[in-house]
């Protein structure tokens, strides 16, 4: 055969009339009734079963990421359900899209940063640089500042706390401390540590890779899009948030 004629191949699902296999495992037999939904979700991504503490740490990011208000995101959620009710699955979409680097979106990229701290020979020399080349671009360090925890965001010690319980190991806890330390030498100010830091060190301890951090954050927050929509069709506020576009966008030709 061919390379151009020669078949892809998945290692997640393959099925028959019969049966369903997801990594290896019977779905109705091994599955279902078996696992919780954050152990079926770890097995899918990663190929192994996942250990109570990943389980817990992965749990946990989900439950502090899934709900934040009526952030954009929430809000993009419930006007494109106004606007198109019969939509469901756009509005979620809707919602995702708008999940980015000022939301909740950064986890990733704080991964990889923490990452390359973390296996450095100088871990000090390696965060000192991470710093500097961002800000020789003009970027903001990923993880630093909240537009509205500006002093303190109060999820990041429960976070990081219920991760350190779960005797993992505590080196890419240590390299986000050591990050923000160097950030705020760098500046000369202190600057608050967000949850997407938060949630990158406590994902990198539950063994994590940088590249499945975002889907797990998006997992999370699809979930609490769900909730508003739910609430949106019982309890309607959209209407109000069109309205009050309108009063305070004024048009200027």
């Amino acid at each position: 055969m061919s390379g151009s004629d020669a078949k892809a191949k998945t290692s997640i699902c393959g099925f028959d009339a019969d049966t369903i296999s997801v990594r290896g495992h019977n779905l109705v037999d091994d599955l279902i009734g078996q696992k919780s939904f954050t152990e079926a979700f770890l097995l899918q991504s990663l190929g192994g079963s996942p250990t109570g503490d990943q389980v817990a740490i992965v749990d946990a990011v989900m439950v502090t990421i899934m709900e934040h208000g009526m952030v954009p995101s929430a809000v993009v959620s419930r006007l494109t359900h106004y606007g198109a009710p019969e939509s469901y699955q756009g509005a979620v979409a809707a919602g995702l899209l708008g999940v980015g680097d000022r939301y909740a979106g950064t986890a990733s990229e704080c991964g990889e940063i923490l990452a390359r701290i973390v296996e450095a020979d100088d871990p000090a020399a390696q965060a000192l640089a991470e710093v500097r080349a961002y800000r020789a671009t003009k970027r903001p360090v990923p993880g630093f500042g909240h537009p509205i925890h500006r002093d303190n965001d109060p999820r990041v010690a429960r976070l990081i706390a219920i991760t350190r319980a779960a005797e993992v190991g505590g080196t890419y806890i240590d390299a986000m401390y050591l990050l923000e330390k160097t950030l705020c030498e760098e500046l000369g100010r202190d600057l608050v540590t967000n949850i997407s830091a938060a949630i990158a060190a406590a994902l990198g301890e539950a063994g994590i890779p940088p590249g499945l951090m975002r889907g797990v954050v998006l997992t999370a927050r699809c979930a609490g899009l769900v909730g508003h929509l739910f609430e949106e069709m019982n309890n309607p506020a959209a209407h109000a948030m069109w309205e009050g576009a309108q009063d305070r966008v004024d048009y200027e030709p």
